[in-house]
């Protein structure tokens, strides 16, 4: 039988306060990969009836990628999306779940530590140099400055994961909290819905 805190702990008051930087950087990612859509629509009506493309249209695409692949990794992390090993963490029960998961956490942030480094040197020297893109001449910089930015939202979620794990991991009867929990497909389908559309979604489904 699990333990309900009577208020909220420091782990679920960090847990919340990254919610919402984390659901807007996620916004922000699908606004780009909306906004790439409508671009590549102008870019054929463009070409097609006027014979005149958008100028600068493979950089733009370009200096997008960085907000697509990176600024919805830390509300992928909270939610469970990323790729894990669920055949094998799945098997596991108590303190042998929570060492693998402060184990796989623990080499996430290292990695993602360095990506950090080194993204953030890129933006230094991209800032320095006044980098551009080849055609357009756009500037670089405030691309390669979404790197590092998105792996810190991501460091400091894999941190509070960390804190949640080792604390399961010292009472595994507590109430899990900031931790990812291994779910069956529908019921995380499920959830997911309920994070987009509120926690109303799907109550017609139960009555």
């Amino acid at each position: 039988m699990t333990e309900i805190p009577p208020h909220p702990t420091r782990l679920s008051v960090a847990d919340r306060f990254l919610m919402p930087f984390e659901d807007f950087a996620n916004l922000c990612a699908a606004l780009a990969i909306f906004l790439l859509m409508i671009l590549g629509v102008l870019q054929i009506g463009m070409r097609s009836i006027f014979n005149a493309p958008i100028t600068g249209y493979i950089d733009l695409v370009e200096l997008s990628m960085a907000s697509m692949a990176f600024l919805g990794a830390a509300y992928c992390q909270r939610v469970g999306a990323h790729i894990r090993m669920e055949l094998l963490v799945g098997r596991l029960h108590g303190r042998a779940l929570w060492v693998a998961e402060i184990f796989g956490t623990l080499v996430a942030l290292f990695i993602v530590g360095v990506l950090i480094w080194y993204s953030a040197g890129h933006f230094v020297r991209s800032f320095t140099l006044g980098d551009t893109t080849i055609d357009a001449e756009f500037p670089v910089w405030p691309s390669k400055l979404l790197v590092p930015v998105a792996f810190s939202l991501w460091f400091l979620r894999l941190s509070v994961q960390l804190w949640g794990a080792v604390r399961m991991f010292l009472n595994p009867a507590l109430a899990p909290e900031a931790v990812v929990i291994s779910k069956a497909v529908a019921e995380q389908a499920q959830d997911e819905i309920h994070e987009v559309m509120g926690a109303s979604a799907g109550e017609g489904d139960r009555t």
